[in-house]
């Protein structure tokens, strides 16, 4: 069997329970049962309004977005699932900030569940630069599934990876 590249961080336990339903043929049975529904956030501009919709509820002190799309060019963008890029300019006597998110295409088919955890998980690097404690509570506060969500997340990318094969 190939590693479980996408958990592969995640504690050995975590890593047999989920190489078990693999095995077994479980793991597609497992995903439709817990996260039957795919989103209807298709193009740029809806991903643009749920994003936005989601700073204005948990986070209004941070700046507008400037944009917010789902990058065609790769499925997997840079080894992440999601960018997030900020930038501060001098535009005369005034600072403009640039704040931008790009989200993977291949989360168009994603459960609307992972669609949210990759948009809380990048909206919070505008808050919190680095993945430490603060950030997980940021994230955990914006999404209370946040974890369970990002393990299923991860196991449903295997789930496709597989099923391409």
């Amino acid at each position: 069997m190939k590693p479980l590249k996408y958990i592969a961080h995640y504690p050995e336990h975590i890593q047999t329970q989920a190489a078990e339903l693999i095995n077994k043929g479980q793991l597609g049975d497992y995903l439709t049962r817990n996260y039957p529904d795919q989103h209807q956030i298709q193009n740029d501009k809806a991903l643009y309004n749920y994003v936005n919709d989601l700073k204005n509820q948990y986070m209004r002190k941070i700046s507008t977005l400037s944009q917010v799309s789902y990058n065609a060019k790769d499925k997997i963008l840079k080894n992440a699932l999601g960018t997030h890029t900020y930038q501060s300019r001098v535009q005369g006597s005034k600072l403009k900030a640039h704040n931008s998110i790009a989200v993977a295409s291949l989360f168009k088919e994603a459960p609307p569940e992972f669609l949210r955890m990759i948009v809380v998980h990048e909206l919070a690097h505008f808050k919190e630069k680095a993945h430490n404690k603060a950030f997980y509570q940021l994230c955990c506060h914006m999404e209370p599934s946040y974890h369970q969500f990002e393990l299923d997340m991860r196991l449903w990318l295997h789930w496709r990876e597989h099923l391409l094969t």
